[in-house]
C-alpha cells in the first residue's frame, strides 16, 4: 500500500512558482505565436530616402499649360494643404505595380513621331507616349488609387546627357521616390543621377517651384 505523504510547507512554495513560470512560458509561446512579424520586417524593409531643396516659384512649362487647356477638368482642383504618401509595405507594393505596368503597357515614342509637334504632355490613350505622358498617367492611375494628389509631383529633370525628361516625384514620410519610364526601379531621388530643374508645388499642382540650385530648364522634355 502506498503512502501519499502531503506536500510540506516549502514544497508547496516551489509548486506555486513553477506553476506561475509554466503559466507565463505558456503566454509567451502564445503570443510570440499569434503575433505576425510582418509589421516589423515591413517596417525595417521600407526604403529610404531624402528630400530635395525646394526654391521659388518658378515658370510653368508650356507642355503642362496645353495639357491643361485640354483636360480642364484635370487642373482645376486648385490649392491644398501639402500632404505626404504615408509609406507602408501595401503602398510602396502598390506604387511599384502601376510603375511597372504603365512602363510595360506603353510604347516609347517621340512626340515628334507621334504628334508631329516637339513636345505635347497627353495621356497615353493609344498605347504610346514620351516620358511625360508616362509620368501623367502614373499620376492619374495613383490618385484613383487614393494616394494625395499632392504627393504626386510632375518633375523636369536633365539627364546624363543634359537632356530635358520628365518624371513623377512621390513624396512620402520616408522620403522622395522617382516613377521613371527609363527603369522599372523605384528609386531615392537622389539616387537617380539627374539635375533636378523644377516640378509642381505640393500646394498647388499649376504653380511649378525650383528644385536644387537654379539651373536653365531645358526646351522640352522627351525622353
Amino acid at each position: 500500500m502506498s503512502i501519499v505523504r502531503p506536500f510540506s510547507t516549502g514544497e508547496r512554495v516551489m509548486l506555486g512558482l513553477n506553476t506561475k513560470r509554466v503559466a507565463a512560458g505558456a503566454l509567451i509561446l502564445m503570443s510570440a505565436v499569434t503575433l505576425s512579424p510582418r509589421p516589423v520586417l515591413a517596417l525595417i524593409n521600407l526604403p529610404q530616402a531624402t528630400y530635395a531643396a525646394v526654391g521659388s516659384e518658378t515658370s510653368v512649362p508650356y507642355g503642362w499649360v496645353d495639357f491643361c487647356r485640354r483636360y480642364r477638368g484635370e487642373c482645376d482642383n486648385g490649392p491644398a494643404a501639402p500632404l505626404d504618401v504615408n509609406l507602408t509595405a501595401d503602398s510602396l507594393r502598390e506604387i511599384e505595380r502601376i510603375d511597372k505596368m504603365v512602363n510595360k503597357a506603353v510604347v516609347p515614342v517621340s512626340d515628334t513621331d507621334h504628334w508631329g509637334v516637339l513636345d505635347q504632355w497627353d495621356y497615353p490613350k493609344d498605347g504610346k507616349g514620351d516620358c511625360e505622358d508616362y509620368a501623367l498617367f502614373k499620376r492619374k492611375l495613383l490618385i484613383a488609387e487614393g494616394f494625395p494628389r499632392q504627393a504626386l509631383l510632375i518633375t523636369v529633370v536633365k539627364d546624363e546627357q543634359n537632356e530635358g525628361h520628365a518624371i513623377l516625384t512621390v513624396k512620402t514620410n520616408h522620403g522622395e521616390f522617382i516613377l521613371d519610364n527609363l527603369t522599372d526601379e523605384v528609386k531615392p531621388w537622389e539616387r537617380t543621377g539627374y539635375k533636378f530643374v523644377k516640378r509642381q508645388s505640393q500646394s498647388d499642382e499649376n504653380v511649378w517651384v525650383q528644385v536644387g540650385p537654379a539651373t536653365p530648364a531645358p526646351a522640352y522634355v522627351s525622353r
